[in-house]
């Protein structure tokens, strides 16, 4: 299993925008073969900022999930409105070697 989360923080004004973004690209993600958790959240402290918790079966399933149709049109969509983005890939400590 490998899991991404993702911190992004969006410019003041687009927060709604990204909302509606994110439970589109959420609802078909979680119907992706090798996805098997994908979880958008947004900050009660700051509203700009959200966090992206996702679980794949592998990291084919995670590149896969970057070549889909949803996928692009969360990026072109969301993309303008990124103030930043900081990404870090994890593996499970029970699967660790």
């Amino acid at each position: 299993m490998i899991v991404l989360i993702v911190h992004t923080t969006v410019k003041p004004g687009t927060e709604q925008e990204c909302v509606s973004i994110c439970r589109e690209v959420t609802e078909a993600s979680r119907k992706e073969p090798g996805c098997l958790l994908y979880f958008i959240h947004q900050s009660n402290e700051n509203p700009l900022h959200f966090a992206f918790y996702e679980q794949y079966v592998d990291q084919a399933a995670l590149d896969a999930h970057r070549a889909t149709p949803h996928f692009a049109k969360y990026r072109a969509a969301i993309g303008p409105n990124v103030v930043s983005r900081v990404a870090e890939l994890f593996t499970p400590v029970a699967e660790r070697d």
